[in-house]
C-alpha cells in the first residue's frame, strides 16, 4: 500500500479515452489476486497477484484502472434486492421524464455482473434489438467493462436512432470519492466515472446530457444519466439537474489529483487500521468471526488487510455457484447462508453494507444464535439486534 506522489509517470499507460499519456496515481493496492477468481480448495496455490491502481486522467476527468493482465472469469453472482429496487426507481423516474414510449425499440448493455431493466421495461412492450438503431438505449453499469472508453461510447452512438435516448446508470465516483472507497477498484472495471466526466466525454462525441437522477445505492452514489443527440428532437439543452450535479461533484474535487489522493489514499490507510484492529481485538476475546458477500470487491480488502482464514472462518454468499470454493489469496472458504447460520459465529462481517436489510431479514438465525452483523466499510461497526 505504497503513496502515490503527484505527479507521478506512468511508463506506457494511456487514458481509456483520449489516448493521452498525461495521468496520475491516486490510488495504489499493491499487488492484488484477481477479483473474480475463486478457486476451488485443490487449485494450486498461491494465488497469482497483479499490481492494482487508479490513475486520474486531466484530459477526460477519468477515473481508471491503470492495467489488468487478467483474464475475465465466468461470471457467478446473485443479483441483490438492492439492485432490483434500483432498477425500480430508474425506470419510473424515466417513465416519468417521458423517456420510455411504449413499443419503441431498446438495445440493452447490461453488466456481466446482472442489473438488466429488461423485467422493469417488460410491460412497455418495447422490441429488443441487437442491432440496427435504437430508440432507447439502457447502459446498467456495462461501459465501465470496456477496455477502450471511446470505442465503447462510439459503438453505442453508433446504435441510437435521431431522436432516441441513451440512459447510464453508474456507480458515481464522485461517491467513491466522498466516502474513501477505495476497494470499489477492481479488475475488469477499466473507468470510474464523475458527472463532469462523463457528460464531458458525451459533449466530446455530440451528445447532451438531458437529465440526471441520483440515488443511495453504494453509499448514496448511483447515478442515472439520460443523454440524447445535439440537435435532435429531445432538444440540446443541457438539463438543469445535469449542471447542478457537475458543480456539486467539482466542488467535491473529483477534477483535483491532490484531493482525490488525499481521500482515497487516507480512506485505504484508516481503514485497513481500523479492520486489522477489529479482528485483532475479536481474536483477544475469543470471538469467533465469519463474513458475508463473496463479492469480487472482498478481495482487494482481504489482501490489503492480510485478512486470513485464522481472521475470519468462513464467508457466505447468495450464489451457489460459489459454495465450495475460496476466496483469492486468502483461501477464505466460501459457504452457503444456511452452513454459516449452523456455524453460530459470534460475529458476521457484511462487505457490502447495501445488503444489510436483506441479510438481516434471510438470516435471522444470525442475532437468534447471539451473533451481530458488523458494516466492514468505511471502518467495522456493529449493528445492535434490537
Amino acid at each position: 500500500m505504497s503513496s502515490p506522489q503527484h505527479p507521478e509517470p506512468i511508463p506506457t499507460w494511456r487514458d481509456r479515452w483520449s489516448g493521452d499519456a498525461e495521468g496520475t496515481v491516486v490510488l495504489d493496492l499493491g499487488e492484488q489476486p484477481a477479483s473474480d477468481l475463486f478457486p476451488l480448495p485443490t487449485d494450486a496455490a498461491p494465488d497469482p497477484r497483479y499490481r492494482m491502481r487508479m490513475v486520474f486522467s486531466p484530459t477526460s476527468g477519468l477515473l481508471q484502472l491503470e492495467q489488468d493482465p487478467t483474464t475475465p472469469e465466468e461470471t457467478m453472482g446473485v443479483e441483490p434486492a438492492a439492485l432490483v429496487r434500483q432498477a425500480d426507481l430508474c425506470v419510473a423516474d424515466a417513465i416519468s421524464a417521458g423517456l420510455i414510449r411504449p413499443h419503441s425499440r431498446v438495445l440493452h448493455y447490461p453488466s456481466p455482473h446482472g442489473g438488466s431493466w429488461r423485467p422493469q421495461l417488460e410491460p412497455f412492450e418495447l422490441d429488443e434489438v441487437t442491432e440496427g438503431k435504437a430508440d432507447l438505449i439502457v447502459d446498467v453499469h456495462g461501459m465501465m467493462h470496456a477496455a477502450d472508453q471511446k470505442a465503447g461510447f462510439l459503438e453505442r452512438l453508433g446504435h441510437l436512432a435521431e431522436d432516441g435516448v441513451m440512459l447510464f446508470m453508474i456507480h458515481n465516483a464522485s461517491a467513491i470519492v466522498r466516502e474513501g472507497m477505495w476497494n470499489a477498484l477492481k479488475n475488469g472495471h477499466f473507468a470510474y466515472y464523475t458527472t463532469p466526466a462523463l457528460v464531458r466525454m458525451a459533449d466530446e462525441i455530440g451528445l447532451v446530457a438531458i437529465g440526471a437522477w441520483s440515488y443511495s445505492l453504494y453509499n448514496h452514489g448511483t447515478t442515472m444519466l439520460a443523454f440524447a443527440k445535439k440537435g435532435g428532437s429531445r432538444g440540446d439543452t443541457q438539463a438543469a439537474s445535469v449542471t447542478a450535479l457537475i458543480a456539486e461533484e467539482t466542488a467535491l474535487g473529483v477534477l483535483d489529483p491532490d484531493r482525490l489522493v488525499t481521500s482515497l489514499h487516507t480512506s485505504l490507510v484508516e481503514s485497513v487500521a481500523a479492520i486489522r484492529e477489529y479482528l485483532d481485538q475479536a481474536a483477544a476475546n475469543g470471538l469467533t468471526v465469519a463474513g458475508y458477500g463473496a463479492a469480487s470487491r472482498t478481495a482487494a480488502l482481504l489482501s490489503s488487510a492480510s485478512i486470513t482464514s485464522d481472521d475470519v472462518t468462513m464467508i457466505a454468499d447468495a450464489s451457489a455457484a460459489k459454495h465450495g470454493r475460496a476466496m483469492p489469496g486468502s483461501r477464505i472458504p466460501i459457504v452457503s447462508p444456511g452452513d454459516l447460520v449452523a456455524a453460530k459465529p459470534d460475529r458476521v462481517l457484511l462487505f457490502i453494507s447495501d445488503l444489510l436489510p436483506e441479510v438481516r431479514a434471510a438470516m435471522p438465525g444470525v442475532e437468534e444464535n447471539g451473533g451481530r452483523w458488523v458494516v466492514v466499510d468505511p471502518i467495522p461497526t456493529e449493528i445492535d439486534p434490537s
